[in-house]
């Protein structure tokens, strides 16, 4: 069904391909998983399928791909649309009319087909995305998580032979990943769809696949093979293949399941161990391991001095940010109801919760975007909603979940030395952030040229530049691969250290694990728990990560935790 011969594509103004030599087939009914670390060419693969490169991108394409017999070369993407569906990155940027029923029968009005043929199609995608109840919805009032299942559903409605999905579930709680990571076995079993799909969380989707597609390094040729076999020798890889690698198990396991089943040895052995305190240690599955936080620390320090930027107000000891009975009314939608919350210097809180929860709406408010209807907001003892926001900048930052919100400039050197005036900071203070988040970024390339997560880690360093004691994440491992994600979390935990208090809206739950000390759950606007990380998470299905189900009913988290807990138990006996 998809066929690439011998190609290779190369950008305008760089000096190396960005994809050389990718010969690869994917049989018709199949579900091929594009995995590598970010920067190295799956988006640019992807786009290949469905013609975007090069007729949209640019670039010199050489080789040949082909598409059920046609050719991408002499075939532009409206000529392929009735043949490939495909879902971006950015779901906004998908977007053509206003409501969400619209949208989900746009593309089939496009093609020309009969009124009772779409009615029929929009309403079962309605349902089996869980859409029905936002039909009339303007998609701008949706979270990003629902923008997301919309954008699914809309190339969904017009039956596509060949799905292109690029990290489809990065912006999506993991009770929806699992609805449209269901929808997509049912399309490839039932119906013989082909789905290419790249996904930086591979514990959501690595069990589904059929083949993997790594893509290790820029300009590399791709390894293709089985799953396990593929995750042998991945430099990327979920928390169950970390686990199985750690303790030797061959096969390695892809589900939890299969762990679950070869684990009764492990988890017996592990009784015997008490269990650490406070926050896990890095092990984010990414080869080879980081270094622990101390660099970073140091990084921080030399930086941006020592500690947050303080600023008249509240004691040293008093909450940085403190909620009362918070309520926000959004036309006829309550987003927030009667939510009290206080966050302390140094504390990392995890926002949790199904997309629409009023995740977004809190760090909405925190940061005064968002005036409250009911209740009070208080950060570093001042109302945001009715304070400038140059008074507040250096008070709490936010990162949002579309970080291109934040870059106006253009090039990355532009942006730094901007961030670096705006806070006051020494010349090039964001630049080094942005080389310890992201290594390699060249200063005169523009933001836009750069990935998801790229974005998202310049976005980062232009906040933390100001050195802000509150700072907010909404979805901050959206786009990131796990080195990237073990960077960011190196650096935030260094942020806690020196004294910043740290709220992210995640639907990561390998990152709560890892880095939040508490976690908080949002259900229709009201907290439902709020408590420490270990507590909270293990004893929700919906939320805990895959060590803790591996090895439940005990209260492990992290690979990083067992690794730990087996070497001191054994110190002569190998763990890697």
């Amino acid at each position: 069904m998809i066929r690439f011969e011998q190609v290779s594509v190369q950008y305008e103004g760089t000096d190396r391909p960005t994809l050389s030599g990718v010969d690869l087939t994917v049989p018709e009914g199949e579900l091929a998983l594009l995995v590598g670390p970010s920067g190295v060419g799956k988006s640019t693969l992807l786009g290949a399928v469905s013609g975007l490169v090069p007729h949209f991108t640019g670039g010199v394409l050489r080789g040949r791909v082909t598409v059920d017999g046609r050719d991408t070369r002499t075939h532009k993407p409206r000529e392929l649309a009735d043949l490939v569906g495909t879902v971006g990155q950015d779901p906004l940027a998908h977007f053509v009319t206003d409501t969400v029923e619209d949208e989900l029968a746009y593309g089939m009005e496009s093609l020309g087909l009969a009124p009772d043929v779409m009615r029929r199609r929009v309403e079962e995608t309605l349902d089996l995305l869980g859409l029905a109840e936002l039909r009339d919805r303007p998609i701008a009032t949706l979270s990003g998580g629902q923008q997301q299942r919309v954008a699914i559903g809309s190339v969904l409605t017009p039956h596509p032979k060949v799905l292109v999905l690029d990290e489809p579930t990065s912006a999506l709680d993991p009770a929806a990943a699992e609805e449209v990571l269901a929808v997509l076995q049912r399309l490839v079993h039932d119906l013989g769809t082909t789905v290419l799909m790249a996904e930086h969380r591979l514990e959501r989707v690595v069990q589904y696949a059929d083949r993997i597609v790594l893509l290790p390094s820029p300009g590399a040729a791709p390894v293709i093979g089985a799953p396990a076999d593929i995750m042998a020798v991945s430099p990327v890889r979920p928390p169950v293949v970390a686990l199985g690698q750690l303790v030797g198990w061959d096969p390695l396991p892809l589900s939890v399941r299969d762990a679950r089943r070869r684990g009764a040895e492990l988890r017996e052995r592990l009784a015997q161990v008490q269990l650490p305190p406070g926050p896990a240690s890095p092990s984010l599955g990414v080869t080879p391991l980081p270094a622990p936080a101390a660099a970073p620390q140091g990084l921080i320090g030399r930086l941006l001095g020592r500690g947050p930027r303080t600023a008249p107000g509240p004691g040293a000891d008093d909450p940085v940010t403190r909620v009362e009975r918070l309520g926000v009314r959004r036309g006829r939608v309550e987003a927030l109801r009667r939510v009290t919350l206080s966050v302390a210097p140094g504390e990392t809180v995890a926002l949790m919760g199904r997309n629409g929860a009023g995740k977004s709406t809190l760090l909405s408010t925190l940061v005064g975007m968002i005036e409250p209807t009911t209740g009070s907001v208080r950060v570093g003892g001042l109302d945001p909603a009715r304070t400038a926001p140059r008074d507040m900048v250096r008070r709490v930052g936010l990162v949002p979940q579309e970080p291109r919100d934040l870059l106006y400039a253009d090039t990355v050197a532009g942006e730094c030395a901007a961030a670096d005036s705006d806070a006051g900071a020494p010349a090039g203070s964001c630049r080094a952030l942005v080389s310890e988040l992201l290594p390699g970024v060249p200063d005169d390339i523009h933001p836009r040229d750069l990935s998801e997560g790229q974005r998202l880690a310049l976005a980062l360093a232009l906040v933390l530049t100001a050195r802000p004691p509150l700072l907010l994440l909404d979805e901050p491992t959206r786009g990131l691969d796990y080195a990237a994600k073990a960077r960011l979390v190196a650096v935030l935990r260094a942020l806690a250290a020196d004294g910043h208090a740290i709220v992210l809206a995640t639907h990561d739950v390998e990152l709560a694990a890892e880095l939040a000390q508490r976690v908080v759950i949002l259900a229709d606007g009201e907290v439902v728990a709020d408590g420490p990380t270990r507590q909270v998470v293990v004893s929700s299905p919906a939320f805990a990560p895959q060590t803790a189900k591996i090895l439940a009913p005990q209260e492990w988290l992290t690979v990083g935790q067992v690794r730990t807990a087996l070497e001191a138990s054994d110190p002569g006996e190998p763990t890697t």
